[in-house]
């Protein structure tokens, strides 16, 4: 079982900037890749943000050039720096971590962490 756990998040202004961190403990598994989603109020659940254990990451179209997604592997641990927040990106913060599990792979998902953003 891998339990991943989200903290970072809070109240910020329109334009302002926050950091999510967010730490998996494989308990012995290998983990693959590392996810950020969200969920807006009355919307679905969307990705944000990905990584590879090589670094290589990928965004969302609405993210792009504005929220940056790292990883310390020795540790499992990912963030995701938002700037220039707007207020469309207010939202629960879900971090994943994938592992390979009989050639399938299964991803956790922590309880989230609320971002808020203010006009």
């Amino acid at each position: 079982q891998v339990r991943v756990v989200e903290s970072g998040g809070g109240l910020v202004q329109s334009g302002g900037s926050l950091r999510l961190s967010c730490a998996a403990s494989a308990d012995g598994f290998e983990i693959t890749s590392m996810a950020w989603q969200r969920q807006a109020p009355g919307r679905q659940r969307e990705f944000v943000a990905d990584i590879t254990t090589a670094g290589a990451a990928n965004y969302a179209e609405s993210v792009r050039g504005r929220f940056t997604i790292s990883r310390d592997s020795a540790v499992d641990t990912i963030y995701l720096q938002m700037n220039s927040l707007e207020v469309e990106d207010t939202g629960v913060y879900f971090c994943g971590a994938t592992r390979i599990s009989g050639r399938m792979p299964v991803t956790s998902w922590g309880q989230g962490t609320r971002v808020t953003v203010s006009s």
